[in-house]
């Protein structure tokens, strides 16, 4: 008994020196701001922030998945909660604007991304 004791307590210890817990991934904090070509801001503009890059050492490689859908305010603007840093995609959606999406790489604790919503282009045809 006490020697499957020792065993049991050797096998745990050489998996904890194996398998060193580490810290979560650094976190920061996005502010987007959405506005028209004008500086105008665009209230209740849909925002989607999702986490693109990465994967977490701590749960063995499982890719950390991490997505925010939120609406912006009066003042065209919309915090985010806590998200890993990486490469992060921001899509912003308004209606009677064009769509905005463009991947950014965030290494600060604080970062507040400016989009500037085009109006709607005319439609192409060759047919005219």
């Amino acid at each position: 008994m006490r020697t499957m004791r020792r065993l049991t307590l050797a096998v745990a210890f050489a998996l904890a020196c194996l398998f060193p817990l580490r810290a979560d991934p650094p976190m920061t904090k996005l502010r987007v701001e959405v506005k028209t070509l004008g500086e105008r801001p665009i209230e209740r503009a849909s925002v989607i922030v999702r986490f693109v890059e990465g994967r977490s050492v701590a749960k063995f490689g499982k890719k950390i998945r991490t997505q925010y859908e939120m609406r912006t305010n009066q003042e065209g603007w919309v915090q985010i909660p806590a998200i890993p840093q990486g490469k992060i995609l921001v899509q912003a959606i308004a209606k009677g604007y064009q769509t905005f999406g463009e991947v950014f790489h965030i290494n600060e604790e604080e970062k507040t991304i400016e989009i500037k919503m085009n109006p709607p282009q005319a439609q192409y045809s060759s047919h005219q």
